[in-house]
């Protein structure tokens, strides 16, 4: 693997971040599988119990027998498919998710240490948008093409207050890099006194995940939305992914919100994965308990709701961070 590279962060960010080697990106893939295989645990035991039917056991390893049940279904195929743009779609979300953690430390140690980390995440999920739209658009598919151009719509409500919810923990910490935002949190949290930017981030997540309120883009009145001509392999990697997004989404919450790895008792990378794995729950559990919205109506909510929250919250953690100094 090579020895560890160490990077020093700027003097006001705190103690410094050890990037590893670029092989170490390997375990990176391998706790986003493991995170995306305990969401979708989680929501088979959600599932279990909304129906009464079957133990907690059986419910947790459900996501194993229907990806067995997938990988040994038929992929369905349609007339003058672009094969490639659709499979592109569907394996690029497991790939953006696996990016936007590469900037996560895991307690002192990251992949990429980059000075422009939070860039870096929106980036990633603003090409989810483009990802979920090829896999409407390659199928040749009126149904799938509508459930792709849903997604857009949504896009358009969440992406904003994301941007704008990303920036203030920037602000409050002085800098775009990752492990200077979390070590900038000694002592408080962002989430403690940035609540609304904390809400409006945890509601993008659901958003790029296509996840909640954002399940139209995978409607069952259009037939499944982008994913009605999937099937198979393809169906399995393309909800692999989606839990993967929910799962680097809330990893990222940790060093950006939660503190990264600071807490009592336990090393600072275990505290990263506790902290990760309770953000996960919450996202998953939530997801049962918030209504599906229409495309239209989430835009009027985001752009005259959400929007002008999350500049107000910008402009409070301004304020207070030019008092402090």
């Amino acid at each position: 693997m090579g020895e560890p590279l160490l990077t020093s962060l700027p003097a006001a960010a705190g103690p410094a971040v050890v990037t590893v080697a670029p092989a170490w990106a390997v375990a990176v893939v391998a706790v986003l599988g493991a995170l995306a295989l305990a969401a979708a645990a989680f929501d088979g035991v959600l599932s279990a119990r909304s129906a009464s039917a079957g133990g907690a056991l059986g419910a947790a390893g459900r996501p194993l027998g229907e990806a067995s049940r997938l990988l040994r279904q038929r992929r369905r195929t349609t007339v003058q498919a672009d094969t490639l743009l659709w499979r592109t779609g569907g394996a690029g979300l497991f790939v953006a998710a696996a990016l936007m953690l590469a900037v996560v430390p895991l307690g002192r140690w990251t992949v990429a240490d980059l000075a422009v980390g939070v860039v870096w995440f929106n980036a990633m999920d603003v090409m989810v948008w483009a990802l979920v739209w090829l896999v409407g658009w390659g199928a040749n598919s009126a149904h799938a093409l509508v459930g792709g151009y849903r997604f857009l719509a949504h896009g358009l409500g969440y992406e904003l207050p994301l941007m704008f919810a990303l920036v203030a923990p920037a602000i409050a910490a002085g800098s775009l890099n990752v492990g200077a935002v979390a070590a900038a949190q000694d002592g408080l949290w962002f989430a403690a006194w940035m609540p609304v930017a904390f809400l409006v981030y945890l509601l993008g997540v659901a958003g790029f995940s296509v996840w909640g309120p954002f399940a139209p883009a995978l409607g069952t009145d259009v037939a499944g939305g982008v994913r009605a001509e999937l099937s198979g392999v393809d169906r399995l990697v393309l909800e692999t992914g989606r839990y993967a997004l929910l799962a680097a989404g809330a990893a990222f919450a940790v060093p950006m919100f939660l503190g990264g790895g600071a807490g009592p008792l336990l090393p600072d990378w275990a505290w990263t994965l506790v902290k990760t794995l309770a953000v996960l729950a919450l996202l998953v559990w939530v997801r049962r308990r918030l209504p599906a919205l229409r495309p239209d109506l989430f835009m009027e909510i985001g752009w005259i709701v959400l929007l002008p929250a999350a500049l107000v919250q910008d402009l409070l953690v301004a304020v207070v961070t030019v008092w402090r100094s």
